[in-house]
């Protein structure tokens, strides 16, 4: 599979024409519609904002790179900002109670529930978010993945 590359510059009206363009590469290689209307749509549209609000700090001079593989098993996608990065594991759980009327971590839960697999960086500047077709997806489950 050979990676498609955006190079967005960081402004919010990028995000819906980049999702689209997403989706149909998906659409193309057969990829069940679907997971890319729900799963693909919204996991890449919260990392994106993610990027570009928090990451790059809204900055219009910073941009948010995309990195893209298709094939009718699996979708891997790679958002990487600018921004000096974070820590994912303590960004905190908004469905415990204490967390229900806090704002933060709704988009990287989403996320993690979305996709089949999720890897942030060391520096925590850059997400790989996999998601793979309905039977890759069933094999994954039953093996416990």
């Amino acid at each position: 599979m050979d990676a498609e590359v955006f190079d967005l510059r960081n402004d919010l009206r990028a995000i819906e024409r980049t999702v689209a363009t997403l989706v149909e590469r998906g659409r193309a290689v057969g990829f069940d519609d679907d997971l890319l209307r729900l799963n693909l749509r919204v996991g890449l549209t919260e990392a994106l904002a993610n990027a570009m609000l928090y990451g790059n700090n809204r900055d219009p001079r910073k941009h948010v790179r995309v990195e893209a593989e298709f094939s009718p098993r699996r979708i891997a996608i790679r958002v990487t900002d600018e921004g000096r990065g974070f820590d994912p594991d303590v960004v905190r759980d908004p469905t415990a109670p204490p967390n229900l009327h806090r704002s933060g971590g709704r988009g990287i839960f989403l996320i993690r529930k979305l996709m089949d697999r999720v890897e942030f960086n060391e520096r925590g500047n850059s997400i790989l978010m996999v998601l793979n077709s309905r039977p890759e997806r069933a094999r994954g489950r039953a093996s416990g993945m």
